[in-house]
């Protein structure tokens, strides 16, 4: 078999078409995810802990560049150049890790309890007859 042939086989697999469709729309998921977070959870988690911003708490380790005069913010020092300690930015990442965890497992949680089937149904008794003929079988098996 070719390569060409080997590889159109192995890429129209029902397997690989559905890992793509599912990469696909998790990346799409986590954008919409991504922007929840830090646009909606995030000022509110920053108000609530005294109007912070996460994004710019970071430890310059080395002086920003002679004559540098721009604002000593995490994107104009990164811009300029400056190696930063960034843990603020972390912490916002670390966080939106959380929540996306979150979320993911909610809606694992609702789909599996979606999939649950109902417990199988009791077997319905046997007609009389039959328990009597069941009865009469095993008394006979005793003598």
């Amino acid at each position: 078999m070719g390569l060409a042939a080997e590889f159109k086989q192995f890429a129209m697999k029902g397997n690989v078409v559905d890992l793509a469709v599912g990469v696909i729309i998790g990346a799409a998921f986590g954008k919409i995810v991504d922007s929840v977070v830090k646009d909606l959870i995030m000022p509110v988690v920053g108000r609530v802990v005294g109007g912070l911003d996460f994004s710019n708490y970071f430890i310059m380790l080395a002086s920003p560049p002679a004559g540098y005069n721009g604002p000593m913010t995490y994107e104009a020092l990164t811009k300029a150049g400056v190696p930063l300690f960034a843990y603020g930015n972390f912490i916002t990442v670390a966080i939106n890790f959380i929540i996306l965890a979150f979320i993911i497992f909610m809606m694992v949680k609702q789909v599996n309890r979606l999939k649950q089937t109902p417990p199988p149904a009791a077997p319905a008794a046997p007609p009389e007859d039959v328990v009597l003929l069941r009865e009469i079988r095993d008394s006979l098996k005793q003598r």
